[in-house]
């Protein structure tokens, strides 16, 4: 069971190559820097970047020094338990810890960048723990909203339902989790959604399930920059990518830069 469980980690999320003991569920601590651009504000929002499955803390310190240099006053959430449970009893501890983040720095309202299966706790905090009250932009990276076939072929593998995952069980296409989560409005309250997905995402097909409904603005890097490869982990790597986010947090035009590095 250890082996067919590791095996499953591997497929659902490549972040686990970089595994490290570092965590982000205590005390939130931020780094701040200085911007020199014209994207930071002094009453910015906060932004919590909230990891996916097996995603370590330190496999987000890319886009979140990016977040930093644009002047954000940024926070990287590691998922309970690497996000193998229950996505909703993830969703209870991030709502503490945007309960934290918010006292930390006294700001009325969070901004979520999240990747992938970090897109879906946070979409459920919004949802179903009042989160559209303290949350004022929502971005996921490489969120399977929709589920994913990846999550429905491990049984196909012979790995049982998801090995016993609990996370993978929920992300599978037609799982009641998801029929739950997006069952009526995809969008609710006045938060303003962004969703960001890439064709080569070998780990949420079909990649369409990655945007929402009822009036987000659902991204496909592709349709502005076909020539781009960008996959899964790669959403948090790369620069376009990020020029994408960049123009979320400021309620920006989709304006994408095809040559970011």
């Amino acid at each position: 069971m250890l082996l067919r469980k590791t095996a499953l980690v591997l497929a659902l999320a490549t972040a686990a190559l970089l595994a490290s003991t570092a965590t982000a569920t205590a005390a939130p601590a931020s780094t701040t820097a200085a911007s020199t651009t014209p994207f930071a504000a002094a009453a910015a929002n906060p932004v919590i970047v909230v990891g996916g499955l097996s995603g370590v803390a330190v496999a987000y310190e890319p886009i979140a020094a990016r977040l930093r240099a644009d002047g954000y006053r940024t926070f990287i959430y590691q998922l309970p338990g690497l996000g193998l449970g229950d996505i909703p009893t993830s969703a209870r501890a991030f709502a503490s810890y945007v309960d934290q983040v918010r006292a930390t720095t006294g700001a009325a309202s969070v901004d979520v960048v999240a990747h992938s299966e970090g897109g879906l706790v946070s979409r459920y905090y919004l949802k179903r723990l009042g989160g559209t009250a303290t949350v004022g932009r929502y971005v996921s990276l490489g969120t399977p909203q929709y589920g994913t076939y990846v999550a429905n072929i491990v049984a196909f593998l012979g790995l049982g339902s998801c090995a016993g995952v609990v996370a993978c069980q929920q992300m599978t296409i037609g799982s009641a989790f998801l029929a739950d989560l997006n069952a009526g409005d995809d969008t609710p309250g006045a938060v303003r959604y962004t969703t960001i997905r890439t064709l080569q995402d070998e780990l949420v097909r079909p990649t369409g399930n990655a945007a929402v409904n009822d009036g987000a603005t659902n991204v496909l890097i592709q349709s502005y920059c076909p020539l781009r490869v960008v996959g899964h982990l790669g959403l948090v790597l790369d620069g376009t990518a990020y020029t994408i986010v960049r123009g979320a947090l400021v309620d920006g035009p989709v304006r994408p830069n095809c040559l970011a590095l």
